[in-house]
């Protein structure tokens, strides 16, 4: 088998699986969208709770960023304390 053969044949293959990947990526771009028109059509795409008024949904806000006080805290801290160390 001379170089040119071996070039050849590895041209073929590099352009084998390039097609099997580029077919197996359409098929999965087809089969997401696919499903999610399903899932839109059922209606199981809306949240499960919805807020009843707008004074509703501004507790809900003021509740997550109380949950996540202690967590911003934490981690303003840390890097506080890293930077301290290693800058």
């Amino acid at each position: 088998m001379t170089i040119v053969d071996m070039l050849g044949q590895s041209g073929v293959l590099t352009l084998l699986g390039m097609g099997i990947v580029f077919s197996f990526l359409i098929i999965l771009i087809i089969s997401v969208t696919l499903v999610g028109k399903f899932i839109h059509a059922i209606g199981a795409d809306t949240d499960v709770t919805k807020p009843a008024a707008a004074s509703a949904g501004a507790a809900n806000a003021g509740t997550a960023s109380a949950v996540m006080a202690p967590a911003i805290a934490a981690i303003t801290a840390a890097v506080t304390e890293y930077r301290k160390t290693h800058l």
